[in-house]
């Protein structure tokens, strides 16, 4: 600061030997009046700076109680207005003393009420009892007293327009029970006292104990904007941008809950679109062809799976680079979740698992023999019946023979010619049995795995109706593990579905909610909010939002931040997103 007085001081002089004619250079001017306005008209109600109007308020009426948030009206106030607080801490001494005389010339008042057999009025015994809770306090040490004002100057670019303005500031806190006064005739102090230098000029004081000062800070807004993050749509209450930065969260992974038509895939497109445009790779698995549109659109790798198809994925192909001890253990680990699930229950008992541990021992040994046997090659499907069929596990082997022969025969028996190359992959299930729905969603969720394992980058993957993954035991624990490993990989899994029960009654439905740092729900049903509120412990206000909300609204969860928000795209994104038969193909 020394440096800046002294080079200001000494331009000044340079300046002062120059002939009145003399042109100041651009850039050489002085510093003071860069940095001040051109000039200033004062009227009793507003100023005129630099031709902008600005007019200063300060708040004169208190609600009788202060909640969480009762700023929120003033703070999320969306006009171009400057607010400035100023908080002073009264010694506790002073602050008894006059507390002690106020309550005195109250209590007189109220005993002259009294006396006169008159009730006594509630401006009168409000404020009394207010001024004993708040003595008890500060002799208790629970309390302190503060003098709070707070100011606010609107700046508008006519006259007209400042005094619309003014009267919307006005309207929206006096519905909190704030009121506000212009400083008239003193805007001049006014505007001093909203500059950052800490000068209380207008001293427009308010008396606060400790509790209602602190409600007012952190002085921040609620929004719901991390920096690099992808807008998502208007938050519902504040009108302010929904931004989320999934990749800024504890972890990556989200989780959506949403009833039919209540938007989910439409949501999941907008998520999907902008982290594209984010630089984000985005693998689909898309169960109900969907996001067909979207791919093609984009420029995608759009890949139909089917019996016929010419595409293959071989659930073997690890596909890296390096094969750490810890990377093969965890892909040994979903090759017998996956076959678990292939060869299903010989039972078709819910609660008899399809391997037993014995039969889960053996098939660790033979997955460590056939990539033994192979070294660089990756074994097929067929190398591992072979090899299991000489261990021993017929019954295992003959639930594999369909996968082998006949029109399954290809599916998963024939080395993988996909690469996940393009920015946008989706991978098209609808043609598949039920039957083999699952066991593909966890062989595709396998070769992404490996292939991010091999070159970590920002990926996200995408499974819509997950829910298919959490009828059995096997897809279920499997599903969780890859959840809860995403992170190590700089993948992001994004899970959608529509049965929230089922997920969330579900234990390891219950571990991906957990380890799911984003959580977007849109509208419930009354048979499914009590789950999705006990479990992510919703206000009384948030469950009755979701059971009333519109299509396309939704409460966005980013890990303790809450926002309601309305889901938003483009004129040139809605084409690609909508999935309305009377849009896509016309009424």
């Amino acid at each position: 600061m020394k440096n800046l007085i002294k080079d200001i001081t000494a331009y000044r002089q340079r300046r002062a030997d120059q002939p009145k004619e003399y042109k100041i250079p651009f850039g050489e001017q002085d510093p003071m009046d860069i940095i001040s306005y051109g000039g200033m008209e004062e009227h009793e109600d507003y100023l005129v700076i630099d031709g902008r109007y600005i007019r200063t308020l300060f708040i004169s009426g208190f609600p009788a109680e202060a909640d969480h948030g009762w700023m929120d009206s003033l703070i999320n106030f969306h006009h171009d207005a400057d607010i400035t607080f100023h908080t002073e801490q009264v010694s506790t001494e002073e602050a008894l003393t006059k507390l002690t005389r106020k309550i005195t010339e109250m209590q007189s008042a109220a005993n002259a009420k009294i006396a006169a057999n008159s009730p006594v009025p509630p401006q009168l015994a409000g404020p009394l009892a207010s001024a004993l809770k708040l003595r008890k306090g500060i002799l208790m040490g629970e309390q302190q007293l503060f003098q709070i004002s707070i100011y606010v100057a609107i700046s508008t670019k006519t006259l007209n327009e400042l005094q619309n303005v003014t009267k919307l500031l006005t309207s929206a806190l006096s519905t909190r029970l704030f009121y506000t006064k212009v400083a008239t005739f003193q805007q001049v102090e006014s505007l001093q006292s909203i500059l950052p230098r800490a000068e209380n000029i207008l001293a427009q004081k308010r008396n606060l104990d400790s509790s209602s000062a602190a409600r007012a800070f952190p002085f921040i807004s609620s929004q719901l904007v991390q920096e690099n993050g992808v807008l998502y749509g208007v938050d519902n209450k504040s009108r302010s941008l929904v931004i989320v930065d999934r990749f800024s969260l504890h972890n990556a992974n989200s989780i959506m809950f949403g009833e039919t038509g209540g938007g989910k895939s439409f949501t999941s497109k907008v998520d999907i679109l902008r982290n594209l445009a984010q630089g984000t790779q985005v693998i689909v698995i898309d169960p109900e062809r969907e996001y067909e549109n979207l791919a093609k659109s984009v420029g995608g790798t759009y890949i139909n799976l089917s019996p016929t198809s010419e595409h293959h994925i071989n659930p073997f192909d690890m596909a890296m680079t390096s094969h750490t001890k810890a990377h093969f253990a965890e892909h040994a680990q979903d090759l017998t979740e996956i076959i678990a699930r292939m060869v299903g229950n010989p039972d078709k008992r819910d609660n008899t698992p399809a391997l037993t541990m014995e039969e889960r021992a053996v098939v660790d040994e033979v997955i460590m023999k056939i990539y033994k046997d192979t070294k660089d090659k990756a074994p097929t499907l067929q190398k591992f019946y072979d090899v299991a069929h000489a261990k021993g596990l017929i019954s295992l082997c003959r639930r594999l023979e369909k996968y082998l022969t006949g029109t399954l025969d290809g599916i998963f028996n024939k080395p993988s010619n996909i690469e996940l190359d393009n920015r946008l992959v989706v991978f098209d299930i609808k043609d598949l049995k039920e039957s083999v729905r699952q066991p593909m969603m966890m062989v595709i969720s396998t070769f992404v795995q490996n292939r991010v394992k091999a070159d970590p980058k920002k990926r996200q993957l995408v499974i819509d109706e997950a829910w298919l993954l959490l009828q059995d035991e096997e897809s279920a624990r499997f599903v969780a593990e890859m959840v809860r490993r995403a992170r190590k990989y700089y993948l992001g899994v994004s899970i959608i579905s529509q049965q929230a029960n089922d997920f969330l009654e579900n234990k390891y439905g219950r571990t991906i909610a957990s380890q799911s740092a984003l959580r977007i729900l849109l509208k419930l049903d009354s048979s499914t909010i009590e789950n999705v509120a006990k479990v992510f412990k919703l206000s009384d206000h948030e469950k009755k939002y979701l059971l009333d909300c519109k299509r396309g609204d939704a409460l966005i969860i980013a890990d303790q931040n809450h926002a309601a928000v309305h889901i938003t795209a483009s004129d040139e994104e809605y084409p690609l997103i909508t999935t309305d038969p009377t849009e896509v193909h016309g009424a």
